[in-house]
């Protein structure tokens, strides 16, 4: 039984180390690429292109937006 134990620490140890080993590898392998990455950037930067967006008017008159929302208001209660 304590060998069976034992065996199993050692595999839970290797499989950790083995994780571990590949996640640390992973985190270098990101950090280089994110700096080649920006370098090819700056030699090749992209076109941004600029969305214009039409601004709505808001209605500075108020008591025709409370008008509307009451004649709403008592057409639903009709209805």
């Amino acid at each position: 039984m304590s060998g069976n134990l034992s065996n199993g620490l050692v595999l839970l140890g290797m499989g950790m180390g083995f994780v571990l080993c590949f996640l640390t590898i992973l985190i270098f392998a990101m950090f280089i690429l994110k700096h080649v990455v920006a370098y090819l950037n700056k030699l090749f930067p992209e076109a941004v292109e600029e969305v214009k967006s039409t601004a709505k008017k808001v209605s500075a008159n108020v008591d025709e937006a409370i008008a509307v929302a009451l004649a709403v208001i008592a057409a639903k209660r009709r209805g």
